[in-house]
């Protein structure tokens, strides 16, 4: 029997506890070999906004996960180059774990916009959805035809954008995003001002 594996892709720019503690919530609810985050390359959704290089993104999640059990960093949507499509990356995780499970994470808000995605029929072929939501949270529901299940986690209002106002200003991260990934941002002088071209206007 092949590995029940759960997909969960972003930017990750950065990475923070919210992220960490759906993963980790998922993989229990519905008991997941592996949870892993896949790092976007070239987010199709983000074409016009300043994103950070893939390689730093890499490596903060790396290091977010270097000691989370069942999560792991995947590059395979860099290493393959080019527009990320959760199409594409099924496909090539399909191959690669032939008989397996695969699911797809993510949260109700984007689960509603599953038409707009690229092949999205092969996405809902390849993969069962895992609907991500919060306590008290309105619950938008997938198109109709997709086999989904629900998973509700604790409420963490954390927004990369925030999160990266506040290392540019000099605010406390505590408890907001690991330290591992704190030590990633400083050695590589990220979110500094000046460091990117454009500012930053939407979440990821």
């Amino acid at each position: 029997m092949g590995e029940r594996l759960g997909v969960f892709g972003g930017t990750f720019d950065p990475i923070h506890v919210g992220h960490l503690v759906t993963a980790v919530n998922v993989r229990h609810a519905l008991d997941l070999d592996r949870v892993l985050l896949v790092v976007a390359n070239d987010p199709w959704q983000k074409a016009a906004l300043p994103v950070t290089p893939a390689a730093d993104r890499l490596a903060m999640v790396e290091a977010a996960v270097a000691e989370v059990a069942g999560v792991e960093a995947s590059r395979l949507e860099i290493d393959r180059g080019g527009a990320s499509y959760t199409a594409d990356t099924l496909a090539t995780l399909g191959r690669l774990h032939p008989g397996g499970e695969l699911f797809v994470i993510l949260g109700s808000d984007a689960a509603a916009l599953l038409s707009t995605w690229e092949r999205a029929e092969e996405v809902r072929a390849a993969a069962t959805l895992v609907v991500v939501t919060r306590p008290g949270a309105d619950r938008k529901a997938p198109p109709p035809g997709w086999d989904h299940r629900v998973v509700e986690v604790p409420r963490l209002e954390v927004s990369s954008t925030d999160l990266r106002a506040r290392f540019t200003d000099g605010r406390p991260l505590d408890w907001l995003v690991t330290d591992p990934v704190v030590d990633v941002i400083r050695q590589r002088s990220l979110y500094a001002v000046g460091h990117m071209a454009s500012p930053w206007s939407e979440p990821s």
